[in-house]
C-alpha cells in the first residue's frame, strides 16, 4: 500500500465494525484490519461462502454479528455491545442494472442503511470514526471532467440518486450533529474476491479463462475510474488513521481515483491482455440504460491533504486480479 504508513499502534485491539464485509472492498479491508490486530465486528446479513471474509480463512479471526444494515436496532445492538470505535460503513447494493430494476430495494439499503447507521452511532458515545462508502456516482453527469469535491451531487438514475442521498445524509450528521463522519468517493473498484460476474472485470476473466467471449453489456466507450481494491483498503485506513488525530477532517468529502480515465473496453482488452487471450473479440450488446457516459475524480485533495496516492497501476492491479482468480475458478 501507499500513502501514509500504517499506524499499528492505532489499529491494534481497536474495536472496528465493518458492515459489507461480504463484498469485495469489506474482504479485504477485513484482512488489512485483521492482520493490524484490530478487534474486527462483521455486520452480515446474508451467508456468501465463496466470499473473501467467509472462505478466505478470516471467518475464525473476526467477531460475526447477524444482522441487517437497514434496521437501526440491529446496529444499536452491536455497536453497544462490541463497545465499537471505528465504523466502516460499505454495505450497499452496489450493481447499477439491479437498482434499474429493483430501484427500491436499493434505496433501503443505501440510504435507509445510512441513516440507520448514523443514527445509531450518534446514539453510541464511543464511537469516534466513522468512515462512509459514498461513489463517484454520487456525482451524477457533469460535462466538466474531472470531478473535484466541489461538484454538486446531482444523481438522476437510481444508482446514483442512492449514493448521491446516502452522501449528503453523512454530512448532514457531520454538520448538524457533530457527527465524526469522513466521506470517500471513489472509481470502481476491481480486485480478487469480487464475485458480482456482470462486473466488467470478473466477468471478463471468467469468460477468458473459459475461452469465451466477453460480454459488454453498454456499449464499451463508457470512460470510468478504476482503482485496484487494495489501493481502496490504503485509502479508509489513511482518512481513518488521519481523523483520529486532526478533528477538522470530520465532515470532509475526499475523492480517490487514478485522476484517467479509461472506456469499458480498454479495460476488457487489458483483462484479456493479462489472461493471455487478446485473441477473443467482446460481445458488445448496448443494452446499458441509465448509466452515466463519461466520468472520473480529480484525487488531488486527498493527496495535498492525506498524502495518499495510489500505489497500482492497471496493470500490476490486473495481475494481482488475475493470479487471485485462476485457482479460484480452476475449482468452478
Amino acid at each position: 500500500m501507499t500513502g501514509p504508513a500504517r499506524d499499528a499502534a492505532f489499529w491494534r485491539s481497536r474495536p472496528v465494525l465493518v458492515t459489507g464485509a461480504t463484498g469485495l472492498l469489506g474482504g479485504w479491508l477485513v484482512k488489512h484490519l485483521v492482520a493490524l490486530e484490530a478487534d474486527v465486528v462483521c455486520l452480515v446479513r446474508d451467508w456468501v461462502p465463496r466470499s473473501q471474509l467467509l472462505g478466505g480463512g478470516l471467518l475464525s479471526k473476526v467477531s460475526l454479528a447477524r444482522g441487517d444494515v437497514r434496521s437501526q436496532s440491529d446496529l444499536e445492538r452491536v455497536i453497544g455491545e462490541y463497545e465499537i470505535d471505528t465504523i466502516f460503513h460499505l454495505a450497499a447494493q452496489t450493481i447499477v442494472g439491479i437498482a434499474n430494476r429493483n430501484p427500491v430495494s436499493t434505496f433501503e439499503t443505501n440510504i435507509q442503511g445510512t441513516w440507520a447507521l448514523l443514527e445509531a452511532a450518534r446514539r453510541s458515545p464511543k464511537v469516534k470514526q466513522i468512515l462512509l462508502a459514498s461513489s463517484d456516482k454520487a456525482y451524477g453527469d457533469h460535462e466538466q471532467l474531472p470531478y473535484d469535491e466541489a461538484t454538486p451531487l446531482v444523481g438522476r438514475h437510481p444508482y446514483d440518486v442512492s449514493k448521491s442521498c446516502a452522501d449528503l445524509i453523512a454530512s448532514a450528521y457531520a454538520i448538524s450533529y457533530g457527527s465524526p463522519v469522513g466521506i470517500l468517493r471513489c472509481g470502481n473498484f476491481y480486485g480478487g474476491g469480487d464475485l458480482n460476474w456482470n462486473r466488467i472485470v470478473p466477468g471478463t476473466i471468467r469468460s477468458a479463462l473459459r475461452g469465451e467471449r466477453p460480454v459488454v453489456r453498454s456499449n464499451g466507450r463508457m470512460q470510468r475510474d478504476y482503482v485496484y481494491v487494495e489501493d481502496g483498503v490504503s485509502a479508509y485506513l489513511t482518512l481513518a488513521e488521519a481523523m483520529a488525530s486532526r478533528p477538522e477532517l470530520n465532515g470532509e468529502a475526499f475523492n480517490f481515483g487514478h485522476d484517467r480515465p479509461y472506456t469499458v473496453l480498454d479495460i476488457v482488452a487489458e483483462t484479456l491482455s493479462a489472461c493471455g487471450r487478446s485473441d477473443l473479440v467482446p460481445d458488445v450488446r448496448n443494452e446499458a440504460t441509465n448509466e452515466i457516459e463519461h466520468q472520473y475524480l480529480d484525487p488531488s485533495k486527498a493527496a495535498r491533504v492525506l498524502g495518499w496516492k495510489p500505489a497500482f497501476t492497471l496493470s500490476a492491479g490486473m495481475k494481482e486480479t488475475l493470479d487471485w482468480y485462476r485457482p479460484f475458478l480452476a475449482g468452478v
